[in-house]
Order: C-alpha cells, then sequence, then structure tokens
C-alpha cells in the first residue's frame, strides 16, 4: 500500500506517563483538556469519557514501538485531515515516528492551517453540518505498519484551504442538520478557531492490515448517568477534586495545535 504522506516541518515528540486507552501492544490515544487526559470508564466492552461542553480538546496518540507508524484517526465518524468519511485503509493518515507521541488538537482545512477541536452539542457539530451525523461522539484511531524506511519528499499539493461550513463553496448541510429543534444533549465536536500548522508531503509504503485499533465514545454527564456508568449524585470529594482543576471555558476557544504530520492517498 503506496502511499503519500504529509510531514509537519516542525514535529515533536511528547512523551507522557498518564494512562490512556490502548489498543494491542500499547498503541493509545489520549483525550486531553486543559492538558489534563480525561478519565476513562470502560462499559460494556467500551470505553467512555465525559465531555465538557464548550471546551477545546486535543488527541494525543503514541506509538509505543520502535518502527514508524501511520494513524488514520476520525472524530465523529470524520478524517481529521481532509473531512471525509473513508475506511480506515484508504483514509488520510497522521505519521508518528519510532516511541513518538503526538497531540492532534484539531481539523486540519489547508497545508497551513487547521481548526480546533471543542465539545458542542449535535445541532452545532461539524459532522451535522455536513449532513454525516451516524457516528457523533466516537473518536477512533487506526495504526498501520511502516513496510519500508525510505521516503522520497514532495512539495504539499494543495495550496487552497478546505470549504468549510459557512463559505460559499462548503457542502450544503442537510435539512435535518439544518432544524433548530434538533436535540443537543449529546455530544459532538465542533470546529473552533484557526492556528497556523504547515506541513509537507512525503511517500510511505505501508503494510496493508493494521496492527491496532483504538475507539473511545464521549458523552456529557446527564448521559454517561443514563448509560449507568457515572453515579448521579457528585461525592463531596470528586467535588474537592474537580474544584482544583476545572477552569472557566469559552465555546471554541482557541488551542494550541501542535506540529504534526499527516499522509494522504
Amino acid at each position: 500500500m503506496r502511499h503519500r504522506l504529509i510531514l509537519a516541518l516542525l514535529a515533536f515528540a511528547l512523551f507522557s506517563t498518564q494512562s490512556f486507552a490502548a489498543g494491542p501492544s500499547g498503541f493509545a490515544v489520549n483525550v486531553l483538556v486543559d492538558d489534563a487526559p480525561r478519565t476513562e470508564y470502560f462499559h460494556g466492552g467500551s470505553v467512555y469519557i465525559e465531555a465538557v461542553r464548550g471546551a477545546s480538546y486535543s488527541l494525543r496518540l503514541t506509538n509505543p514501538t520502535g518502527y514508524r507508524v501511520a494513524v488514520a484517526l476520525s472524530v465523529d465518524g470524520l478524517n481529521t485531515i481532509d473531512a471525509k468519511h473513508t475506511d480506515a485503509r484508504s483514509a488520510s493518515k497522521w505519521v508518528l515516528e519510532p516511541y513518538e507521541s503526538t497531540v492532534i488538537s484539531g481539523w486540519q482545512v489547508s497545508n497551513r492551517t487547521a481548526r480546533n477541536f471543542f465539545f458542542t452539542g449535535e445541532r452545532h457539530s461539524y459532522g451535522a453540518a455536513l449532513g454525516q451525523t451516524k457516528n457523533l461522539g466516537v473518536i477512533e484511531a487506526v495504526y498501520f505498519r511502516e513496510r519500508h524506511r525510505e521516503a522520497e519528499v514532495y512539495r504539499p499539493r494543495f495550496d487552497e484551504e478546505r470549504s468549510e461550513p459557512g463559505s460559499g463553496a462548503s457542502p450544503a448541510p442537510s435539512a435535518k442538520a439544518q432544524r433548530s429543534d434538533a436535540p443537543d444533549d449529546y455530544a459532538a465536536t465542533g470546529m473552533g478557531h484557526k492556528a497556523r500548522h504547515e506541513i509537507e508531503m512525503i511517500d510511505i509504503d505501508l503494510e496493508p492490515t493494521p496492527v491496532a485499533s483504538v475507539r473511545i465514545r464521549y458523552e456529557y454527564r446527564p448521559q454517561l448517568v443514563k448509560l449507568g456508568i457515572l453515579s448521579q449524585h457528585i461525592s463531596p470529594l470528586e467535588r474537592r477534586e474537580r474544584a482544583k482543576r476545572v477552569r472557566d471555558v469559552l465555546p471554541g476557544t482557541v488551542a494550541a495545535i501542535s506540529h504534526r504530520r499527516w499522509l494522504v492517498r
């Protein structure tokens, strides 16, 4: 499976001893709010985290192996690079060097710009704006191992920013997505403010089958209570712990967009 790859011009590694959702061999995804990992809850064979309405968040990907990997990362069923709804094998991918962790803080919209993730309701989500609501509330990362180490560098293939909701060239939302009375009690991800992020392209050869897949569900607290994952009542100790960590957050607050890399077909 030969692919063309986009590399961040100033990529960096982040290493952590925190616990996070992990797949086979330790491949992992960690949901961060205010740079702190969200507590994970295991229920019915799935991993859940509690969403914080209006808070910006980022996703930390971890490669625990000695070889390079490419990661098909989707939020709400949309690829975080090109917003396409495709299978993991053909999807655009981020790349991690051996033993590297990196933070993805938003949707890539051009070879220079990204838009931050933030928790919102289904009505105002990026997926609803594109008429793609089947997988709202799901974060998924599928890891592919590099077959050969050799790589050839190219100039980026696109210079224009990808069409977004609200611009004249963006896809028209479906009639259902535009309804003002659509339910908004369930968590989804919106498209926030822009941050500069430059990338470049190379070729890479990947193995045809993934080596790991990690899936996380996110919901607001009332829904986690209904599912039986959280208690309806917050203990005094939990209340005091939250008081130490939580900060006021405005919807769509700018989040730091880490330098990163991605792969396209």
